[in-house]
């Protein structure tokens, strides 16, 4: 499945993922996941940092941060994150239309496991993020406990080529990224690291 072509399956998906009680039933069952993790780091966000959201989906990771931007491929999901944010940009995680340095943090929920080459585009994230600024996300791995789902979803192109966790670690020290934390919960890990350097004050920063 192209998520970027694929308008129902995007939006009946971002219904299930919005529905606190739909998406706490379906992570447990199809993953073993315990997904308050991921509204436990949704809530800790910063309400001040210069954050790119992407995939973003359909908004679930943003707050009250007017510095919030949320990137997709899909219109389908723009349309829906509109109605949380006006700060929309249509991107492809490859090759984002941002300069070098530019954001405090990045964050990619739930969108690794669908790319063909996760490590190209945590390298691209790390690019755009700031020295000092944070990187984090959660992303399905392989070897926990949830292989054959993994081959389903792969043969019907709803997955790309998601790694093990030790893969993860990989992709991230490659990135150049330190201060790695990964934390399993059944077959999705949450990932935070770091990138060098000392991190500049947000506040005269701005994206176009």
């Amino acid at each position: 499945m192209n998520w970027k072509t694929a308008p129902l399956l995007a939006t009946l998906y971002d219904v299930a993922v919005q529905n606190r009680a739909l998406s706490h039933l379906g992570a447990r069952a199809l993953w073993n996941y315990d997904i308050g993790h991921l509204h436990e780091l949704i809530a800790a966000q910063d309400p001040s940092a210069l954050t790119l959201d992407i995939p973003c989906g359909g908004g679930l990771a943003i707050n009250n941060n007017p510095r919030h931007v949320a990137a997709d491929l899909s219109t389908t999901m723009l349309k829906r994150a509109r109605r949380k944010t006006t700060t929309l940009v249509q991107a492809d995680i490859y090759n984002l239309p941002f300069p070098t340095d530019t954001f405090d943090v990045c964050l990619t929920y739930n969108g690794l496991h669908c790319l063909q080459d996760p490590p190209a585009a945590l390298q691209e994230l790390t690019r755009v993020l700031r020295p000092g600024g944070t990187l984090q996300g959660t992303t399905v791995v392989k070897a926990a406990g949830r292989d054959p789902l993994i081959k389903l979803l792969q043969y019907q192109g709803a997955f790309g080529n998601p790694g093990t966790r030790a893969d993860l670690r990989t992709w991230l020290e490659t990135a150049a990224l330190t201060n790695i934390t990964l934390t399993p919960s059944g077959a999705v890990t949450a990932f935070t690291a770091r990138k060098s350097g000392t991190h500049h004050s947000p506040a005269s920063a701005k994206v176009d």
